[in-house]
């Protein structure tokens, strides 16, 4: 895309689908700090009352032909019982640096925890236990799944520690699709996974499923999400495909002769995700799910949360593991990000070299200054239900979030969002273009850095 087409109408004549703003800034954009950041002093200036605690299991017992996640398959045995050790390490100097705190959320991600063995997760949710002080009776605590790795013993071991959400990717239950994503699986398998974790009682299942897929139609997609939908699950997430340097798709679409793989480039003619995406949002809409953000929806019998609310936009995320974020207000710190194998191995390998003194300081992360800090808060309050609340934004910053950025008028003008007294929020066309919306928000800084590093914005 030519650098001078920035305004959001002129990115919107592209495909939709340009980055997925999970969190802002994003991790492409992390380097080397010029000095190491104490955690101690760092999270002494941080309000600590309603903090998010999320482990990061790096191992999976496949490669996905979509995956652009730090992770590698098939880990050795010893490497993955070092890893565990070492988180544990991580929390007793994380115990230190933290002092005062109250736990909202918590969180087992991957690649795949239940790669783990029973005992191996029973280590790990003993440590959040007895460690970090984590009530995970209490605390709304999720881990996430794939259906080959589902056993009775791994659910039984989670359910009783307090773990009441279980995120299972099955992504497709079409077969040619699944091989599309080189993804092998059964949808026996699938069913069998699913049985076990509605036997063990966990009260809410989330259930993954993508769109995109190379030979997929809306009928196909629409059969997919009603053979989740017969599980009754009570949450759903669809994510559009994205095809991505370094991962296998992006692989064998190279080798395909493909000239460029930044989306943003990518015709809107040949594109059918918003299509398949309008038919999927329409379709749940009609079966009583109520859209929470452009890929998830909500059933009207899930469970409310109980206990004080996380606001990923006021940060407060400590993270556990190689490859984790910590959120703090100035300072997002994590290890190094990788996605090729080698890389992501010696990353593994350098995090369990690691001592519980460099445990307790950052090295690698990004400085957030005001105007940052102002970007992430309406990024990601905008992205999502209820929106941005900009009674909320002025208390925390001192300034109307219309007038530090400006460009938000456009969203008026294209007609994406609406207003509910304080609250800003998108529409149904606003969260079509929610993957638009979200990098247009980026600054140039974290754009230019994003680009060095090969990732688009």
């Amino acid at each position: 895309m030519n650098p001078s087409e920035q305004t959001l109408a002129q990115r919107m004549r592209h495909t939709p689908y340009q980055a997925y703003s999970y969190s802002y800034p994003h991790k492409a954009a992390y380097r080397s700090l010029v000095q190491a950041a104490p955690l101690a002093p760092l999270w002494a200036q941080q309000d600590r009352s309603a903090l998010f605690a999320y482990i990061h299991i790096p191992f999976c017992e496949m490669r996905c032909g979509f995956c652009n996640l730090f992770a590698m398959a098939r880990p050795s045995a010893g490497m993955v019982e070092r890893y565990v050790q070492q988180v544990l390490l991580q929390m007793r100097a994380l115990n230190g640096a933290l002092g005062e705190r109250r736990f909202a959320r918590f969180a087992l991600g991957g690649g795949t925890p239940t790669y783990l063995s029973a005992a191996q997760l029973d280590a790990l949710l003993c440590g959040a236990r007895d460690i970090l002080g984590i009530d995970l009776q209490q605390t709304p605590a999720g881990i996430e799944a794939s259906p080959e790795t589902i056993t009775a013993e791994r659910l039984a071991v989670c359910r009783a520690h307090g773990i009441d959400r279980v995120s299972l990717g099955i992504q497709s239950f079409a077969a040619g699709e699944m091989r599309a994503l080189a993804r092998p699986q059964q949808n026996a398998t699938v069913h069998h996974a699913i049985g076990l974790i509605r036997e063990a009682g966990f009260p809410t299942l989330n259930l993954d499923l993508i769109y995109g897929i190379a030979g997929q139609t809306v009928d196909s997609l629409l059969a997919s999400i009603d053979s989740a939908l017969a599980f009754k699950p009570e949450e759903l997430y669809l994510y559009p495909l994205y095809v991505r340097e370094q991962t296998g798709l992006g692989k064998v679409a190279r080798r395909q002769g493909a000239a460029t793989l930044n989306p943003i480039m990518l015709a809107r003619d040949g594109d059918s995700r918003l299509a398949l995406y309008a038919a999927a949002r329409d379709h749940l809409r009609t079966r009583g799910y109520e859209q929470v953000s452009m890929r998830m929806f909500r059933a009207p019998h899930a469970p409310e949360q109980n206990g004080p609310s996380y606001c990923c936009q006021n940060d407060g995320m400590v993270g556990l593991g190689a490859g984790a974020r910590s959120y703090t207000t100035g300072l997002h710190y994590s290890s190094q990000y990788a996605v090729e194998r080698t890389q992501t191995i010696g990353i593994i390998e350098q995090y369990l070299t690691l001592d519980e003194a460099q445990f307790a300081q950052a090295e690698h992360g990004y400085v957030l200054d005001e105007a940052e800090q102002q970007r992430r808060y309406v990024i990601q309050s905008l992205l999502t239900e209820p929106g941005l609340d900009r009674d909320a934004y002025t208390a925390r910053f001192g300034t109307y979030c219309e007038a530090d950025l400006p460009q938000l008028a456009e969203l008026h003008a294209l007609e994406l969002v609406e207003e509910d007294g304080r609250l800003l929020r998108l529409n149904q066309q606003g969260y079509a273009y929610a993957d638009t919306i979200g990098p247009w928000l980026a600054s140039d800084t974290v754009r230019a850095l994003m680009a060095e590093g090969g990732q688009a914005c």
